[in-house]
């Protein structure tokens, strides 16, 4: 993991097009911009994994009832 020091207002890049800014420092929360193209999915970590167990258990086979 790289880790990096940034203040209010300055950004760090990501490849050519992916941009992220530090906007406000408030105690221990920083508040982000990301700038990315359309087509790449930006999530906060807890939205993207439950993202991921829903594609998840919508990818299950469905069992059909059992006849007698």
């Amino acid at each position: 993991m790289l880790v990096l020091s940034r203040h209010r207002d300055e950004s760090i890049m990501i490849g050519d097009d992916i941009v992220i800014t530090i906007v406000d420092i408030r105690g221990d929360k920083v508040r982000l911009g990301i700038q990315a193209p359309q087509h790449v999915p930006v999530h906060r970590q807890e939205v993207y994994d439950a993202i991921q167990r829903e594609n998840r258990k919508a990818a299950e086979p469905v069992n059909p009832p059992a006849h007698d």
